[in-house]
């Protein structure tokens, strides 16, 4: 591997930094910070923020009243332009207490505790990149790194704060974990979270049935058609997971409630599958019920494009001089990456440390990939600039 003096600087400087990834690591793990714990994921930005004053940069919090607020922070750049974003949540999926009851631990270089790799682990990298830059000299491209609060729930006040920091970027890493195979993510699917809620007639069921109309009659039917939407050929997946409905055994239901979970793979997928479900919502059958959307959340999709294929062609360049391997891959999960590359702005996830069981109490992190993924992350930031 042939490196420049700038590039064996910053790499050095990272590569010396191990331990004190994993110091912060421990200390942002252990504050709990579920999507719901606003004061939780304020607690873990402003760790996140003293670091990131200490080393220079400016920062500023965009604040939510209901969500967790957003931490950005910008270093100046050597050449004007395009800026390099680094992107992750600090958010996770655990009710507080996770981190009492299961704190983090390490043992065989594996980390383990509530989000850890998903992804507090990737928050670290992204902050020890903008360090490394702003202790050696500075930036090679004006770099913004952002943590955002609430991605766990589809980021309902993140959203115009990303789309914001995307645009005009000449790259974006999202820092969500690596895939336990090592690899990155260049495709994701998106989604939309749907909450139906159902109106229909009360009545009693043995004395005057007629008089009723059944909501749950009416979700039952609904069910059907959503499911029928699945193609699992086109990649539109659908699927009602959690239902409510109806008062007592001997009442026609007077209400009813469903969620479903939609995943496609592209923009037009989403559009269609939406016009469907809107179709199937407005029917009002069984007659004397009436349905209607009262809660939606959403995933843009990653889809592929040229300058996503090239920055992937870039990083693993990278990568590969730095001694590791990676490819990239396709997930039905969905990520702020989809936002990002919305917005325009080449983008490619899953940068951060290798993990994996995310969401679930076996949840870890591979130690022995922190550095060398802030590295890749660095090296491909400093080779974008000095094109």
């Amino acid at each position: 591997m042939t490196l420049t003096p700038r590039e064996r600087t910053v790499l050095d400087w990272l590569a010396a930094r191990h331990d004190a990834m994993v110091d912060l690591l421990g200390e942002i793990v252990n504050l709990d910070s579920g999507s719901a714990d606003k004061a939780g994921i304020d607690r873990v930005g402003a760790v996140l923020r003293r670091r990131l004053d200490a080393a220079g940069l400016s920062t500023r919090v965009v604040a939510h009243a209901a969500h967790g607020d957003n931490l950005v922070a910008d270093l100046p750049g050597e050449r004007a332009g395009g800026h390099a974003l680094l992107l992750g949540h600090m958010d996770t999926v655990f009710p507080a207490g996770t981190a009492a009851a299961r704190p983090f631990r390490v043992a065989d270089g594996i980390a383990t505790g509530p989000g850890v790799a998903d992804m507090k682990a990737g928050l670290v990298m992204n902050v020890f990149v903008a360090q490394a830059f702003a202790a050696t000299g500075g930036a090679p491209m004006p770099l913004t790194v952002l943590c955002t609060g609430d991605e766990e729930i589809a980021s309902p006040a993140s959203r115009p704060v990303i789309e914001a920091a995307a645009r005009g970027a000449v790259l974006v890493l999202n820092a969500e974990p690596g895939r336990a195979s090592g690899n990155v993510v260049t495709r994701r699917k998106g989604a939309l979270f749907l909450r139906i809620a159902i109106e229909g007639r009360a009545a009693h069921s043995g004395v005057e049935p007629g008089k009723g109309a059944s909501a749950i009659d009416a979700m039952a039917r609904q069910i059907l058609r959503l499911h029928a939407l699945q193609d699992l050929e086109t990649g539109t997946t659908v699927n009602v997971g959690l239902v409510r409905g109806g008062v007592s055994v001997n009442t026609v239901a007077p209400e009813a409630s469903l969620e479903v979970d939609v995943r496609f793979r592209d923009h037009a997928a989403m559009r269609a599958v939406r016009e469907a479900i809107d179709a199937i919502v407005a029917a009002g059958e069984p007659a004397g019920t009436r349905a209607r959307i009262v809660h939606e959340g959403s995933f843009l999709p990653l889809v592929e494009n040229e300058a996503g294929r090239a920055l992937f062609a870039d990083y693993a360049a990278c990568a590969r001089d730095l001694g590791f391997t990676v490819e990239g891959e396709f997930t039905g999960g969905s990520a702020d990456s989809g936002v990002a590359a919305s917005a325009g702005a080449p983008t490619l996830c899953a940068t951060g440390p290798v993990g994996g069981g995310a969401h679930t109490p076996d949840e870890y992190c591979r130690l022995d990939t922190m550095v060398p993924r802030a590295q890749a992350a660095a090296l491909t930031i400093l080779r974008r600039a000095a094109r």
